[in-house]
């Protein structure tokens, strides 16, 4: 790889990383507690089209938890969860993108309701938060993710040089 296509790389996981905080911290009210819905996780259907994407998506999400005022236990775990999801989507890059938005949804449904108990100490049950933190991911991975998809496919050689 030369220097100018790793310049481009890190550039997209740069903006990748700022649209994630932008998202999270403009949608704020919608970003944080039991009931979640992230509207910065559509981007984690970005590992389809880019590698940029994965370490983009982790420390997005990293800086949105600082900044959205997290407790450490969340901005090491909630990061790893978007962390484990942006590696799982890209595994399955050039499969069906159906395939792809699991990943993310799985690592959040069973990595933040633990974050939740123990570091918030929310009192549902972790059964119950595993369900409300996997609709929440559901409409932001599953159903705006694809949208984000279907609308960037077209576009995807022009946006996403490798």
């Amino acid at each position: 790889m030369n220097h100018k296509a790793s310049s481009f790389l890190v550039a997209q996981g740069a903006m990748i990383a700022a649209a994630y905080v932008v998202l999270t911290v403009a949608f704020a009210p919608f970003s944080f507690k039991e009931i979640q819905v992230r509207i910065s996780e559509s981007l984690t259907i970005l590992p389809m089209f880019t590698p940029a994407a994965v370490p983009g998506l982790a420390v997005g999400c990293l800086l949105a938890n600082i900044l959205g005022g997290a407790v450490l236990a969340d901005i090491i775990f909630g990061s790893l969860a978007t962390l484990i999801g942006a590696v799982g989507t890209r595994m399955l890059r050039g499969k069906n993108p159906v395939l792809a938005v699991i990943p993310p949804i799985v690592a959040n449904m069973l990595i933040v309701p633990f974050v939740l108990r123990y570091a918030y100490g929310v009192p549902l049950p972790i059964p119950l938060m595993m369900g409300t933190i996997g609709i929440g991911e559901t409409v932001s991975c599953g159903i705006l993710g694809l949208l984000l998809y279907k609308a960037l496919y077209p576009h995807r050689k022009s946006i996403f040089k490798e």
